[in-house]
Protein backbone atom coordinates (compact mmCIF):
# COMPACT_ATOMS: atom_id res chain seq x y z
CA UNK A 1 0.00 0.00 0.00
CA UNK A 2 1.65 3.68 -0.64
CA UNK A 3 1.44 6.18 1.91
CA UNK A 4 -1.28 8.26 1.46
CA UNK A 5 -1.13 11.79 -0.68
CA UNK A 6 -1.65 14.42 1.92
CA UNK A 7 -1.87 18.28 1.18
CA UNK A 8 -1.44 19.27 4.58
CA UNK A 9 1.67 16.99 5.44
CA UNK A 10 4.17 14.82 3.66
CA UNK A 11 3.81 11.72 4.92
CA UNK A 12 7.80 11.21 4.68
CA UNK A 13 8.13 13.54 7.47
CA UNK A 14 10.16 11.87 9.89
CA UNK A 15 9.24 12.94 13.66
CA UNK A 16 12.37 13.41 15.88
CA UNK A 17 12.87 10.40 18.56
CA UNK A 18 12.94 12.90 21.61
CA UNK A 19 9.36 14.02 20.51
CA UNK A 20 7.92 11.09 20.34
CA UNK A 21 9.28 9.72 23.60
CA UNK A 22 7.61 13.02 25.17
CA UNK A 23 4.94 12.88 23.68
CA UNK A 24 4.60 8.90 25.19
CA UNK A 25 5.85 10.04 28.36
CA UNK A 26 3.00 12.76 28.76
CA UNK A 27 0.01 10.77 27.86
CA UNK A 28 1.40 7.63 29.47
CA UNK A 29 1.15 9.67 32.53
CA UNK A 30 -2.05 11.35 32.03
CA UNK A 31 -3.60 8.06 30.94
CA UNK A 32 -2.51 5.90 33.93
CA UNK A 33 -2.95 8.41 36.50
CA UNK A 34 -6.37 7.80 38.07
CA UNK A 35 -6.42 4.23 38.30
CA UNK A 36 -6.26 4.03 41.95
CA UNK A 37 -7.78 7.28 42.82
CA UNK A 38 -11.31 6.48 42.18
CA UNK A 39 -13.33 4.20 44.25
CA UNK A 40 -14.71 1.10 42.57
CA UNK A 41 -18.14 1.84 41.42
CA UNK A 42 -21.61 -0.84 41.10
CA UNK A 43 -21.77 -2.81 39.56
CA UNK A 44 -19.47 -3.81 37.46
CA UNK A 45 -16.20 -3.08 38.79
CA UNK A 46 -16.91 -4.10 42.08
CA UNK A 47 -18.01 -7.56 40.33
CA UNK A 48 -15.39 -8.31 38.40
CA UNK A 49 -12.87 -6.46 40.98
CA UNK A 50 -14.47 -9.11 43.72
CA UNK A 51 -13.85 -12.19 40.91
CA UNK A 52 -10.08 -11.75 40.59
CA UNK A 53 -10.09 -11.00 44.81
CA UNK A 54 -11.78 -14.84 45.23
CA UNK A 55 -9.74 -15.81 42.71
CA UNK A 56 -6.71 -14.68 44.09
CA UNK A 57 -7.30 -15.91 47.45
CA UNK A 58 -9.10 -19.79 46.85
CA UNK A 59 -6.38 -20.33 44.10
CA UNK A 60 -8.71 -22.11 41.84
CA UNK A 61 -8.02 -20.38 38.63
CA UNK A 62 -10.54 -22.46 36.79
CA UNK A 63 -14.15 -22.01 38.14
CA UNK A 64 -14.97 -18.40 38.24
CA UNK A 65 -16.73 -17.17 41.86
CA UNK A 66 -18.42 -14.34 42.63
CA UNK A 67 -19.60 -13.91 46.60
CA UNK A 68 -18.63 -17.15 46.92
CA UNK A 69 -21.02 -18.80 44.46
CA UNK A 70 -20.56 -20.20 40.75
CA UNK A 71 -20.37 -17.27 38.00
CA UNK A 72 -19.83 -18.22 34.41
CA UNK A 73 -21.15 -15.47 32.64
CA UNK A 74 -17.98 -14.53 31.19
CA UNK A 75 -14.13 -16.39 30.30
CA UNK A 76 -11.40 -15.93 32.51
CA UNK A 77 -8.81 -14.47 30.78
CA UNK A 78 -9.47 -10.56 32.92
CA UNK A 79 -10.06 -12.13 36.37
CA UNK A 80 -6.58 -14.33 35.54
CA UNK A 81 -4.84 -10.83 34.92
CA UNK A 82 -6.48 -8.98 37.94
CA UNK A 83 -6.22 -12.16 40.15
CA UNK A 84 -2.68 -12.09 38.79
CA UNK A 85 -2.05 -8.35 39.96
CA UNK A 86 -3.72 -9.19 43.44
CA UNK A 87 -1.15 -11.76 44.18
CA UNK A 88 1.48 -10.07 43.47
CA UNK A 89 0.82 -6.74 44.67
CA UNK A 90 -2.16 -6.97 47.24
CA UNK A 91 -5.64 -5.79 46.72
CA UNK A 92 -6.13 -1.87 45.27
CA UNK A 93 -8.09 -0.15 42.89
CA UNK A 94 -5.21 0.11 40.35
CA UNK A 95 -4.87 -3.93 40.27
CA UNK A 96 -8.38 -3.85 39.54
CA UNK A 97 -8.46 -1.59 36.83
CA UNK A 98 -5.21 -2.46 35.09
CA UNK A 99 -6.04 -5.14 32.77
CA UNK A 100 -8.32 -2.45 30.90
CA UNK A 101 -6.21 0.12 30.79
CA UNK A 102 -3.15 -0.98 30.21
CA UNK A 103 -4.63 -3.26 26.98
CA UNK A 104 -6.35 -0.12 25.61
CA UNK A 105 -3.08 2.03 26.07
CA UNK A 106 -1.24 -1.10 24.25
CA UNK A 107 -3.93 -0.63 20.89
CA UNK A 108 -2.43 3.08 20.75
CA UNK A 109 0.71 2.00 20.68
CA UNK A 110 -0.07 -0.49 18.14
CA UNK A 111 -2.05 2.16 16.23
CA UNK A 112 1.40 4.36 15.61
CA UNK A 113 2.81 1.25 14.66
CA UNK A 114 0.32 0.16 12.48
CA UNK A 115 0.00 3.83 10.98
CA UNK A 116 3.62 4.28 10.44
CA UNK A 117 4.51 1.29 8.84
CA UNK A 118 1.32 1.84 6.19
CA UNK A 119 1.25 5.65 5.73
CA UNK A 120 4.38 6.89 7.31
CA UNK A 121 5.06 8.43 10.55
CA UNK A 122 2.57 11.59 9.96
CA UNK A 123 -0.44 8.98 10.14
CA UNK A 124 1.29 7.17 12.76
CA UNK A 125 1.12 9.82 15.06
CA UNK A 126 -2.03 11.29 14.29
CA UNK A 127 -3.71 7.39 14.88
CA UNK A 128 -2.54 7.14 17.75
CA UNK A 129 -3.71 10.65 18.72
CA UNK A 130 -6.87 9.91 17.66
CA UNK A 131 -7.44 7.45 19.54
CA UNK A 132 -5.67 8.32 22.85
CA UNK A 133 -8.06 11.39 22.53
CA UNK A 134 -11.40 9.49 22.12
CA UNK A 135 -13.82 10.47 24.46
CA UNK A 136 -15.89 6.87 24.62
CA UNK A 137 -12.00 5.14 24.14
CA UNK A 138 -11.27 6.79 27.26
CA UNK A 139 -14.18 6.57 29.00
CA UNK A 140 -14.81 3.02 28.97
CA UNK A 141 -11.05 1.94 29.50
CA UNK A 142 -10.71 3.35 32.64
CA UNK A 143 -13.47 1.01 34.01
CA UNK A 144 -12.88 -1.88 35.04
CA UNK A 145 -15.43 -4.16 32.67
CA UNK A 146 -14.43 -6.71 30.60
CA UNK A 147 -14.63 -4.67 27.44
CA UNK A 148 -11.72 -2.89 27.70
CA UNK A 149 -9.43 -6.27 26.48
CA UNK A 150 -12.07 -7.64 24.19
CA UNK A 151 -11.92 -4.37 22.02
CA UNK A 152 -8.03 -4.45 22.50
CA UNK A 153 -7.64 -7.99 21.12
CA UNK A 154 -10.32 -7.27 18.34
CA UNK A 155 -8.21 -3.85 17.42
CA UNK A 156 -5.26 -6.10 17.68
CA UNK A 157 -6.91 -8.60 14.84
CA UNK A 158 -8.11 -5.52 12.92
CA UNK A 159 -5.04 -3.98 12.62
CA UNK A 160 -3.29 -7.50 12.06
CA UNK A 161 -5.49 -7.88 9.36
CA UNK A 162 -4.57 -4.28 7.71
CA UNK A 163 -0.78 -5.24 7.81
CA UNK A 164 -1.28 -8.64 7.20
CA UNK A 165 -3.29 -8.07 3.75
CA UNK A 166 -2.14 -4.42 1.93
CA UNK A 167 -0.86 -5.03 -1.16
CA UNK A 168 2.88 -4.75 -0.22
CA UNK A 169 2.76 -7.39 1.99
CA UNK A 170 4.91 -10.63 1.25
CA UNK A 171 3.82 -13.96 1.44
CA UNK A 172 6.00 -14.62 5.53
CA UNK A 173 4.41 -11.53 6.43
CA UNK A 174 1.04 -12.72 5.27
CA UNK A 175 0.95 -15.71 7.30
CA UNK A 176 2.81 -14.04 10.27
CA UNK A 177 0.28 -11.47 10.66
CA UNK A 178 -2.41 -13.93 10.28
CA UNK A 179 -0.89 -15.95 12.79
CA UNK A 180 -1.47 -12.73 14.97
CA UNK A 181 -4.92 -12.41 13.92
CA UNK A 182 -5.96 -15.72 14.92
CA UNK A 183 -4.49 -15.63 17.86
CA UNK A 184 -5.81 -12.32 19.04
CA UNK A 185 -9.24 -13.14 18.38
CA UNK A 186 -8.74 -16.40 20.54
CA UNK A 187 -7.38 -13.96 23.75
CA UNK A 188 -10.79 -11.71 22.44
CA UNK A 189 -12.84 -15.17 23.06
CA UNK A 190 -11.28 -15.81 26.38
CA UNK A 191 -11.78 -12.34 27.24
CA UNK A 192 -15.88 -11.66 26.53
CA UNK A 193 -17.08 -14.87 24.75
CA UNK A 194 -18.41 -15.96 21.51
CA UNK A 195 -18.74 -12.19 20.50
CA UNK A 196 -15.13 -12.22 19.89
CA UNK A 197 -15.50 -14.18 16.80
CA UNK A 198 -18.54 -13.50 15.78
CA UNK A 199 -18.07 -9.61 15.11
CA UNK A 200 -14.61 -9.58 13.21
CA UNK A 201 -16.31 -12.65 11.17
CA UNK A 202 -18.90 -10.66 9.97
CA UNK A 203 -17.55 -8.35 8.96
CA UNK A 204 -14.87 -10.03 6.95
CA UNK A 205 -17.87 -11.57 5.02
CA UNK A 206 -19.41 -8.76 4.69
CA UNK A 207 -16.54 -7.14 2.90
CA UNK A 208 -15.60 -10.26 0.92
CA UNK A 209 -19.50 -9.91 -0.34
CA UNK A 210 -18.82 -6.08 -1.10
CA UNK A 211 -15.54 -6.37 -3.07
CA UNK A 212 -16.01 -10.01 -4.21
CA UNK A 213 -12.45 -10.08 -3.42
CA UNK A 214 -12.65 -14.17 -3.14
CA UNK A 215 -8.73 -14.86 -3.57
CA UNK A 216 -8.53 -13.05 -0.11
CA UNK A 217 -9.86 -16.23 1.20
CA UNK A 218 -6.24 -18.39 0.13
CA UNK A 219 -4.09 -15.53 2.03
CA UNK A 220 -6.48 -16.04 5.59
CA UNK A 221 -4.41 -19.19 6.42
CA UNK A 222 -7.52 -20.98 7.51
CA UNK A 223 -6.04 -24.15 8.70
CA UNK A 224 -3.18 -22.86 10.59
CA UNK A 225 -4.99 -19.90 12.06
CA UNK A 226 -7.89 -22.52 13.17
CA UNK A 227 -5.30 -24.95 15.17
CA UNK A 228 -3.78 -21.41 16.83
CA UNK A 229 -6.59 -20.34 17.70
CA UNK A 230 -8.30 -23.23 19.16
CA UNK A 231 -5.04 -24.05 20.73
CA UNK A 232 -5.36 -20.82 22.91
CA UNK A 233 -9.12 -20.46 23.40
CA UNK A 234 -10.39 -24.15 23.62
CA UNK A 235 -8.14 -25.50 26.74
CA UNK A 236 -10.25 -23.47 29.68
CA UNK A 237 -13.86 -24.05 27.75
CA UNK A 238 -12.89 -27.90 28.06
CA UNK A 239 -11.45 -27.93 31.34
CA UNK A 240 -14.45 -25.80 33.18
CA UNK A 241 -17.26 -27.88 31.26
CA UNK A 242 -15.53 -31.07 33.03
CA UNK A 243 -15.83 -30.01 36.23
CA UNK A 244 -18.81 -28.07 36.23
CA UNK A 245 -21.87 -29.64 34.70
CA UNK A 246 -24.00 -26.93 34.42
CA UNK A 247 -21.37 -24.61 32.47
CA UNK A 248 -21.65 -25.13 28.39
CA UNK A 249 -25.17 -24.78 28.51
CA UNK A 250 -25.39 -21.94 30.89
CA UNK A 251 -22.39 -20.12 28.98
CA UNK A 252 -23.31 -20.39 25.53
CA UNK A 253 -27.05 -20.71 25.16
CA UNK A 254 -28.13 -18.26 28.23
CA UNK A 255 -24.91 -15.78 28.20
CA UNK A 256 -25.14 -15.88 24.02
CA UNK A 257 -28.43 -16.36 22.47
CA UNK A 258 -30.64 -15.49 24.95
CA UNK A 259 -28.65 -12.33 26.15
CA UNK A 260 -28.85 -11.30 22.27
CA UNK A 261 -32.40 -12.37 21.65
CA UNK A 262 -34.40 -11.99 25.01
CA UNK A 263 -34.68 -8.99 27.69
CA UNK A 264 -34.02 -10.78 30.92
CA UNK A 265 -30.89 -9.35 31.64
CA UNK A 266 -32.89 -5.90 32.19
CA UNK A 267 -30.31 -4.05 29.85
CA UNK A 268 -32.97 -3.33 26.88
CA UNK A 269 -32.97 0.34 24.99
CA UNK A 270 -34.48 1.96 22.17
CA UNK A 271 -33.17 1.18 18.66
CA UNK A 272 -31.22 4.66 18.87
CA UNK A 273 -29.89 3.70 21.88
CA UNK A 274 -26.50 3.91 20.70
CA UNK A 275 -26.59 7.23 18.83
CA UNK A 276 -26.01 9.66 21.38
CA UNK A 277 -23.72 7.50 22.97
CA UNK A 278 -21.20 6.87 19.65
CA UNK A 279 -21.35 10.17 18.51
CA UNK A 280 -20.50 11.93 22.30
CA UNK A 281 -17.88 8.90 21.74
CA UNK A 282 -15.99 9.98 19.02
CA UNK A 283 -15.40 13.65 20.15
CA UNK A 284 -13.78 15.42 19.20
CA UNK A 285 -13.47 13.41 15.92
CA UNK A 286 -16.95 13.69 15.15
CA UNK A 287 -16.76 16.96 12.66
CA UNK A 288 -13.91 15.66 11.03
CA UNK A 289 -14.93 12.58 10.29
CA UNK A 290 -18.32 13.53 9.16
CA UNK A 291 -16.82 15.86 5.97
CA UNK A 292 -14.75 12.95 4.96
CA UNK A 293 -17.09 9.74 4.92
CA UNK A 294 -18.01 9.98 1.21
CA UNK A 295 -14.36 10.05 0.07
CA UNK A 296 -13.51 7.41 2.41
CA UNK A 297 -15.76 4.71 0.97
CA UNK A 298 -14.71 5.46 -2.68
CA UNK A 299 -12.66 2.67 -4.41
CA UNK A 300 -8.53 3.04 -4.20
CA UNK A 301 -6.20 1.24 -6.35
CA UNK A 302 -6.76 -1.58 -8.58
CA UNK A 303 -9.64 -4.10 -7.88
CA UNK A 304 -8.81 -7.17 -5.79
CA UNK A 305 -6.85 -4.81 -3.44
CA UNK A 306 -7.19 -4.02 0.32
CA UNK A 307 -9.60 -1.32 0.37
CA UNK A 308 -9.18 -0.32 4.44
CA UNK A 309 -11.12 2.80 4.51
CA UNK A 310 -14.08 0.56 3.38
CA UNK A 311 -13.21 -2.22 5.53
CA UNK A 312 -12.89 0.43 8.96
CA UNK A 313 -16.66 1.79 8.24
CA UNK A 314 -17.46 -1.83 7.36
CA UNK A 315 -16.25 -2.61 10.76
CA UNK A 316 -17.73 0.38 12.88
CA UNK A 317 -21.25 0.71 10.88
CA UNK A 318 -21.99 -3.42 11.58
CA UNK A 319 -20.96 -3.44 15.01
CA UNK A 320 -22.96 -0.60 16.18
CA UNK A 321 -25.87 -1.95 13.92
CA UNK A 322 -25.29 -5.61 15.61
CA UNK A 323 -25.72 -4.28 18.90
CA UNK A 324 -29.08 -1.54 18.17
CA UNK A 325 -30.86 -4.57 17.58
CA UNK A 326 -29.24 -6.46 20.26
CA UNK A 327 -32.48 -6.88 23.26
CA UNK A 328 -29.60 -6.41 25.59
CA UNK A 329 -27.61 -2.90 25.48
CA UNK A 330 -24.82 -0.71 27.59
CA UNK A 331 -22.74 1.98 26.44
CA UNK A 332 -19.25 -0.42 26.50
CA UNK A 333 -20.63 -2.70 23.90
CA UNK A 334 -19.39 -0.23 21.17
CA UNK A 335 -15.80 0.31 22.42
CA UNK A 336 -14.67 -1.45 19.52
CA UNK A 337 -16.10 1.02 16.82
CA UNK A 338 -14.04 3.61 18.24
CA UNK A 339 -10.40 2.17 17.08
CA UNK A 340 -11.53 1.64 13.54
CA UNK A 341 -13.11 5.73 13.46
CA UNK A 342 -9.94 6.93 15.11
CA UNK A 343 -7.69 5.55 12.30
CA UNK A 344 -10.41 6.37 9.68
CA UNK A 345 -10.19 10.11 11.23
CA UNK A 346 -6.34 10.27 11.24
CA UNK A 347 -5.81 8.82 7.34
CA UNK A 348 -8.37 11.08 6.15
CA UNK A 349 -7.39 14.40 8.02
CA UNK A 350 -4.30 14.42 6.90
CA UNK A 351 -6.49 15.08 3.23
CA UNK A 352 -7.64 17.96 4.77
CA UNK A 353 -6.40 21.62 4.06
CA UNK A 354 -4.29 22.95 7.45
CA UNK A 355 -7.64 25.68 6.62
CA UNK A 356 -10.18 23.41 7.18
CA UNK A 357 -8.72 21.75 10.09
CA UNK A 358 -8.31 24.95 11.54
CA UNK A 359 -11.78 25.81 11.43
CA UNK A 360 -13.61 22.49 12.31
CA UNK A 361 -11.35 23.05 15.88
CA UNK A 362 -12.52 26.82 16.05
CA UNK A 363 -15.48 25.14 15.92
CA UNK A 364 -14.70 22.70 18.62
CA UNK A 365 -13.21 25.49 21.25
CA UNK A 366 -16.48 27.27 20.51
CA UNK A 367 -19.06 24.44 21.64
CA UNK A 368 -16.45 24.26 24.72
CA UNK A 369 -16.84 27.94 25.67
CA UNK A 370 -20.30 27.96 25.36
CA UNK A 371 -20.26 25.14 27.65
CA UNK A 372 -18.28 26.70 29.97
CA UNK A 373 -20.58 29.86 30.30
CA UNK A 374 -23.50 27.67 31.23
CA UNK A 375 -21.25 25.68 33.83
CA UNK A 376 -20.26 29.02 35.22
CA UNK A 377 -23.53 30.85 34.83
CA UNK A 378 -25.81 28.07 35.59
CA UNK A 379 -23.93 25.92 38.26
CA UNK A 380 -26.70 26.18 41.01
CA UNK A 381 -29.48 25.72 38.50
CA UNK A 382 -28.07 22.66 36.91
CA UNK A 383 -27.26 20.46 40.17
CA UNK A 384 -30.52 20.42 41.37
CA UNK A 385 -32.10 19.15 38.26
CA UNK A 386 -29.88 15.57 38.73
CA UNK A 387 -30.31 16.12 42.72
CA UNK A 388 -33.15 13.71 44.46
CA UNK A 389 -33.54 11.70 47.57
CA UNK A 390 -30.87 9.37 46.60
CA UNK A 391 -28.65 11.53 45.42
CA UNK A 392 -28.76 14.56 47.48
CA UNK A 393 -27.98 18.10 46.16
CA UNK A 394 -24.98 18.49 49.00
CA UNK A 395 -23.39 15.87 46.43
CA UNK A 396 -24.41 16.22 43.15
CA UNK A 397 -23.38 20.08 42.92
CA UNK A 398 -19.73 18.85 44.09
CA UNK A 399 -19.25 17.51 40.94
CA UNK A 400 -19.42 21.03 39.19
CA UNK A 401 -15.76 22.04 39.46
CA UNK A 402 -14.68 19.31 37.94
CA UNK A 403 -16.92 19.61 35.27
CA UNK A 404 -15.72 22.85 34.93
CA UNK A 405 -11.79 22.04 34.65
CA UNK A 406 -12.58 19.31 32.25
CA UNK A 407 -14.65 21.23 29.58
CA UNK A 408 -11.99 23.92 30.10
CA UNK A 409 -9.28 21.51 29.18
CA UNK A 410 -11.19 20.30 25.95
CA UNK A 411 -11.39 23.71 24.86
CA UNK A 412 -7.75 24.93 25.42
CA UNK A 413 -6.88 21.77 23.81
CA UNK A 414 -8.96 22.76 20.39
CA UNK A 415 -7.89 26.21 20.58
CA UNK A 416 -4.13 24.90 20.70
CA UNK A 417 -4.99 22.47 18.08
CA UNK A 418 -6.58 25.19 15.78
CA UNK A 419 -3.60 27.15 15.98
CA UNK A 420 -1.14 24.38 15.29
CA UNK A 421 -3.05 22.82 12.19
CA UNK A 422 -2.29 25.97 10.38
CA UNK A 423 1.51 26.59 10.93
CA UNK A 424 2.52 22.78 11.70
CA UNK A 425 1.74 19.35 11.24
CA UNK A 426 -1.26 17.76 11.19
CA UNK A 427 -0.21 15.27 13.79
CA UNK A 428 1.02 18.03 16.00
CA UNK A 429 -2.55 19.90 15.70
CA UNK A 430 -3.92 16.25 16.60
CA UNK A 431 -1.88 15.76 19.66
CA UNK A 432 -2.41 19.05 21.06
CA UNK A 433 -6.67 18.11 20.79
CA UNK A 434 -6.03 14.68 21.60
CA UNK A 435 -4.42 15.99 25.00
CA UNK A 436 -7.14 18.28 25.92
CA UNK A 437 -9.77 15.37 25.35
CA UNK A 438 -7.47 13.43 27.11
CA UNK A 439 -7.34 15.08 30.12
CA UNK A 440 -10.71 16.32 30.33
CA UNK A 441 -12.01 12.95 30.47
CA UNK A 442 -9.45 11.97 32.96
CA UNK A 443 -10.83 15.07 35.25
CA UNK A 444 -14.64 13.96 34.10
CA UNK A 445 -13.48 10.94 35.70
CA UNK A 446 -11.84 11.91 38.92
CA UNK A 447 -14.98 14.12 39.84
CA UNK A 448 -16.98 11.24 39.32
CA UNK A 449 -15.51 10.02 42.31
CA UNK A 450 -17.23 12.75 44.39
CA UNK A 451 -20.13 11.09 44.12
CA UNK A 452 -18.85 7.59 44.96
CA UNK A 453 -20.64 7.67 48.44
CA UNK A 454 -23.73 6.65 45.52
CA UNK A 455 -22.02 4.54 43.60
CA UNK A 456 -19.64 2.36 46.16
CA UNK A 457 -19.61 1.35 49.88
CA UNK A 458 -15.94 2.08 50.34
CA UNK A 459 -17.13 5.24 52.15
CA UNK A 460 -19.11 3.26 54.28
CA UNK A 461 -17.21 0.73 55.52
CA UNK A 462 -14.48 2.47 55.90
CA UNK A 463 -16.97 4.38 58.59
CA UNK A 464 -17.51 1.55 60.46
CA UNK A 465 -13.86 0.33 60.60
CA UNK A 466 -13.05 3.85 61.95
CA UNK A 467 -15.47 4.13 64.63
CA UNK A 468 -14.94 0.37 65.58
CA UNK A 469 -12.26 -1.51 63.79
CA UNK A 470 -12.91 -4.05 61.22
CA UNK A 471 -15.65 -5.72 60.80
CA UNK A 472 -15.56 -9.75 62.03
CA UNK A 473 -15.50 -11.85 59.44
CA UNK A 474 -16.43 -14.56 61.09
CA UNK A 475 -19.82 -13.44 61.63
CA UNK A 476 -22.23 -13.64 58.91
CA UNK A 477 -23.47 -10.87 56.82
CA UNK A 478 -26.82 -10.67 55.20
CA UNK A 479 -27.74 -8.46 52.05
CA UNK A 480 -31.03 -8.28 52.37
CA UNK A 481 -33.40 -7.62 48.78
CA UNK A 482 -30.61 -5.71 47.34
CA UNK A 483 -26.71 -6.58 46.55
CA UNK A 484 -23.94 -4.09 46.41
CA UNK A 485 -21.20 -5.53 43.84
CA UNK A 486 -18.72 -3.25 45.53
CA UNK A 487 -19.12 -4.80 49.00
CA UNK A 488 -17.57 -7.96 49.19
CA UNK A 489 -14.38 -6.62 47.56
CA UNK A 490 -14.40 -3.83 50.29
CA UNK A 491 -15.50 -6.49 53.05
CA UNK A 492 -12.95 -8.82 52.00
CA UNK A 493 -15.93 -11.50 52.20
CA UNK A 494 -18.81 -12.86 50.68
CA UNK A 495 -22.25 -11.85 51.96
CA UNK A 496 -25.50 -14.16 52.06
CA UNK A 497 -27.93 -12.82 49.83
CA UNK A 498 -31.65 -12.55 51.15
CA UNK A 499 -34.09 -12.95 48.88
CA UNK A 500 -31.94 -11.66 45.88
CA UNK A 501 -31.14 -13.59 43.02
CA UNK A 502 -30.76 -11.54 39.68
CA UNK A 503 -27.48 -12.95 37.75
CA UNK A 504 -26.66 -15.16 40.78
CA UNK A 505 -29.22 -17.46 39.43
CA UNK A 506 -27.11 -20.16 38.24
CA UNK A 507 -24.43 -20.15 41.61
CA UNK A 508 -27.96 -20.40 44.10
CA UNK A 509 -29.24 -23.23 42.13
CA UNK A 510 -26.15 -25.21 41.94
CA UNK A 511 -25.53 -24.21 45.82
CA UNK A 512 -28.80 -23.13 47.60
CA UNK A 513 -27.73 -23.10 50.67
CA UNK A 514 -25.46 -20.24 50.48
CA UNK A 515 -28.71 -18.15 49.96
CA UNK A 516 -31.44 -17.40 51.65
CA UNK A 517 -34.56 -17.17 49.55
CA UNK A 518 -37.29 -15.49 51.74
CA UNK A 519 -37.04 -12.54 53.55
CA UNK A 520 -39.34 -14.07 56.27
CA UNK A 521 -36.66 -16.98 56.62
CA UNK A 522 -34.11 -14.91 57.25
CA UNK A 523 -35.89 -12.65 59.92
CA UNK A 524 -35.95 -15.68 62.79
CA UNK A 525 -32.70 -16.23 61.59
CA UNK A 526 -31.64 -12.80 62.34
CA UNK A 527 -33.40 -12.67 65.61
CA UNK A 528 -31.53 -15.67 66.82
CA UNK A 529 -28.27 -14.11 66.78
CA UNK A 530 -25.71 -12.94 68.95
CA UNK A 531 -24.15 -11.28 66.35
CA UNK A 532 -24.32 -10.34 62.81
CA UNK A 533 -24.18 -8.01 59.99
CA UNK A 534 -27.08 -7.07 57.50
CA UNK A 535 -27.83 -4.32 54.04
CA UNK A 536 -30.22 -2.85 53.18
CA UNK A 537 -31.94 -0.02 51.30
CA UNK A 538 -33.50 2.95 53.91
CA UNK A 539 -36.97 1.59 53.19
CA UNK A 540 -36.61 -1.75 54.08
CA UNK A 541 -34.53 -0.76 57.37
CA UNK A 542 -37.54 1.46 58.44
CA UNK A 543 -39.79 -1.29 57.50
CA UNK A 544 -38.24 -3.44 59.43
CA UNK A 545 -37.88 -1.31 62.26
CA UNK A 546 -41.58 -0.44 62.34
CA UNK A 547 -41.74 -4.62 62.61
CA UNK A 548 -39.43 -4.40 65.97
CA UNK A 549 -36.41 -6.22 64.59
CA UNK A 550 -33.60 -5.97 66.84
CA UNK A 551 -31.34 -3.70 65.16
CA UNK A 552 -28.40 -1.25 65.85
CA UNK A 553 -27.18 1.13 63.14
CA UNK A 554 -23.39 1.24 62.46
CA UNK A 555 -23.64 3.34 59.68
CA UNK A 556 -25.98 4.94 56.60
CA UNK A 557 -25.41 6.46 53.52
CA UNK A 558 -28.84 7.44 51.01
CA UNK A 559 -28.72 4.41 49.61
CA UNK A 560 -27.46 1.76 52.37
CA UNK A 561 -28.28 1.42 55.44
CA UNK A 562 -25.68 -1.28 57.55
CA UNK A 563 -26.63 -2.28 60.86
CA UNK A 564 -25.38 -5.13 63.86
CA UNK A 565 -27.07 -7.75 65.94
CA UNK A 566 -25.39 -7.20 69.12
Amino acid sequence: MNPIESPSASPSRRLSRFYLVGLLIIFSAVWFSNLEYRKLVRPDEGRYAEIGREMALSGDWLTPRLNGLKYFEKPPLQYWATAAAFRLFGDSHWGARWWPATTTFACVLLMFWTGRRLYGEEVGLSAAAALVGCTGFIINSHINTLDGGLAAFMTLGLLGFLLAQHSGATPKENRNWMLVVWAALALAVLSKGLIGVVLPGAVLTLYLLIQRDWPMLTRLHLGKGLALFLLIAAPWFIAVSLVNDEFARFFFIHEHFDRFLTKGHSREGPWHYFIPILLFGIMPWLPFIAVRLRDGWRQNGDLGTLQPLRLLLIWAVFIFLFFSVSSSKLPSYILPVFPALALFAAIEMQRMTPELLSRLAWGLAAIGSGLLLVLLLGSERIAPLFAKDTSPFEIVRDYIPWLLASVAAFTAGAGAAAGLFRTCACSTGMAALALGSLTAGILAMDGHDTQSRLSSTYHIVREIESAQGPLDRSLPFYSVRMHDQTLPFYLKRPVTLVQYIDEFALGLNVEPEKGIAQVEDWKPLWIALDRGYAIMNPANYERFTTEGLPMRVLARDPRRVIVSRQ
